[in-house]
């Protein structure tokens, strides 16, 4: 019988001998895990693109290179999502420094990126954009409440930041929200939207789809009356299961097929 990590095991119980499941891949060099995590970049980017995340300039999802964690690659300032391609994508330090790329980096990805990445050093990738229900929720500065299994993922794992000063561009505002993440997978930014967080591209990007959606969920449930929330018990048994991070990378991949197959062009 094939052994599986225990996130995966309870959701297909015993596999027969030869049959397999899509894992996280490993790398033999630096260069194939660099080409590997822009071009999941550039596929999430696409992701945000299909999902209408794009609200004008707005919006960033970062990945650590793995050469130098000090350095992120992040999408070029006033970049359609629905057009980035792997090529197209810059490199900065925590400074700020474009250290590879022809185009600016937006000025509140760099302030709120590099410090997310600086206190949380296992947040290999984050997400961040002005999404319509994302957006509409934040502005009651109220938690996400543990009303479907989806946002289980999220109880008791994500932050508030609830000091909203207009356009992110000083760096102290962006501690304040790296603080505000605390070690959760995401944050709620008063007034802004949402912040996930992910030990992959795949893994960030699904947080913050599915916490869009459970926000959409939550509007619509507080809108039609009273919405039953989940036992605290059984909430965070739901969250063993569905908020890990193999989980959070094993539920996007149907979405990297999906893109894959109909934008193959995001390798380029």
């Amino acid at each position: 019988m094939s052994t599986l990590p225990p996130a995966l095991a309870a959701a297909v119980g015993p596999m027969p001998e030869g049959v397999t499941i899509p894992l996280p891949p490993t790398f033999d060099t630096v260069e194939e895990e660099r080409r590997y995590r822009k071009e999941q970049l550039a596929a999430g980017f696409r992701l945000f693109g299909k999902f209408g995340f794009s609200e004008g300039v707005a919006g960033h999802i970062t990945v650590r290179d793995p050469e130098n964690p000090h350095a992120f690659w992040v999408n070029p300032f006033g970049m359609s999502f629905s057009q980035i391609k792997a090529s197209d994508l810059i490199l900065v330090d925590q400074d700020g420094t474009l250290l590879s790329g022809n185009r600016p980096v937006n000025r509140a990805a760099f302030v709120i990126h590099s410090q997310v990445h600086a206190a949380r050093p296992d947040a290999i990738a984050a997400a961040h954009s002005h999404s319509l229900h994302g957006k509409a929720f934040s502005s009651l500065g109220i938690p996400l409440d543990p009303i479907t299994q989806d946002a289980c993922a999220f109880f008791e794992d994500h932050g508030m930041y609830d000091d909203y000063r207009g356009v992110v561009n000083e760096l102290d505002e962006g501690e304040r929200v790296a603080k505000a993440l605390g070690e959760h997978k995401a944050v709620i930014l008063k007034n802004h939207g949402l912040l996930t967080v992910g030990h992959s591209v795949a893994e960030a990007v699904w947080w913050f789809i599915t916490m869009e959606r459970s926000c959409q969920a939550q509007l619509l449930a507080m809108a039609a009356g009273t919405p039953q929330l989940i036992d605290r018990e059984t909430a965070l048994i739901t969250r063993g299961q569905v908020g890990t991070h193999l989980a959070g990378w094993f539920q996007a991949r149907p979405l990297w097929d999906q893109i894959t197959a109909s934008d193959p062009d995001l390798f380029d």
